[in-house]
């Protein structure tokens, strides 16, 4: 079987197993309804998601959105790195239709110059190729919105000790305890301390207790260090001097993790430099020889 012969049948047992994929998945991703109401009730969002910030990547695949949403995507992980992120879950599907279009539409077209100018596209290494292109392309969207879950949840971590400090200071100097949450929370900037300030607004239009909206918190961005301070506020009750003592405690706990943490961060960054700099100095020392060794070469 020639190359274009072969690369044909590649392309249509693709389609077929697509259309297979896509049928199944129609049929049996989605949960029943027992298993809807067996589910426990989401978290609540803190903060409404992004929908105005789409990219072209998202609005291309926006058509395919309501069908990669009936085979029952997003995940529960992806739908809890969005809710953390604020984004679109719609938007979210669409980029990672574009991407699957792309990784499965892009090789082919680029395999018929390919072919025209004698190149051997319908071998096994160039399926393998387009294999791993698609498949790259398809879990992109996962990686990256992965990875910015995963650097809020820091900026989060990093508000909260900040903020148990100031929480710590406003004790200190005379305020009860639902006043220093609110001046704490009041007094810092950025959009994480934005979102304690707003859980703990929301709390006391509730009528629920402090402890309660940082346990919400805590839920919502998968970060055992508020359900911690939640916790040691539920425990210390309302007597100041105890509260103070318990959540300077806290704060000081927090801040030696984050620094340990920061340190282990630049010694790792330290070490992975290490190799570029060796390779730039073996590179240097070739470049000063070569001239050398090639007159002593010529010289023979």
């Amino acid at each position: 079987m020639n190359g274009p012969a072969l690369l044909l049948a590649a392309v249509a047992g693709c389609a077929i197993g697509l259309g297979l994929w896509l049928l199944l998945a129609v049929r049996f991703s989605r949960p029943s309804l027992g298993e809807r109401l067996a589910d426990p009730p989401p978290p609540r969002a803190v903060h409404p998601a992004r929908t105005a910030q789409q990219g072209a990547v998202a609005r291309l695949g926006a058509v395919s959105a309501p069908l990669m949403a009936a085979m029952g995507l997003p995940g529960a992980r992806a739908r809890r790195d969005l809710a953390i992120c604020e984004r679109d879950p719609a938007a979210y599907l669409a980029e990672k239709a574009t991407g699957l279009v792309l990784g499965v539409g892009l090789p082919p077209l680029l395999a018929v110059p390919l072919a025209a100018a004698g190149v051997d596209v319908g071998s096994l290494w160039a399926t393998a190729a387009w294999a791993v292109f698609a498949g790259i392309a398809w879990l992109a969207p996962d990686l990256s919105l992965r990875d910015e879950a995963r650097k809020r949840r820091e900026q989060m971590r990093h508000a909260l000790a900040a903020f148990a400090d100031l929480v710590v200071v406003a004790l200190a100097g005379g305020a009860g305890v639902n006043g220093a949450l609110s001046d704490a929370a009041s007094a810092g900037g950025g959009w994480a301390i934005g979102r304690i300030r707003d859980s703990l607004r929301i709390a006391a239009l509730r009528r629920r207790p402090a402890w309660s909206a940082l346990r919400d918190l805590a839920e919502h961005y998968d970060t055992t260090e508020f359900a911690e301070l939640a916790a040691s506020l539920q425990l210390a009750g309302a007597d100041g001097a105890r509260v103070r003592g318990s959540l300077a405690a806290k704060a000081k706990t927090l801040r030696t993790q984050f620094l340990s943490e920061l340190d282990a961060e630049a010694q790792s960054a330290t070490e992975r430099m290490s190799l570029p700099v060796v390779l730039l100095f073996a590179g240097f020392l070739g470049l000063l020889g070569y001239p050398a060794l090639t007159h002593i070469l010529t010289s023979l």
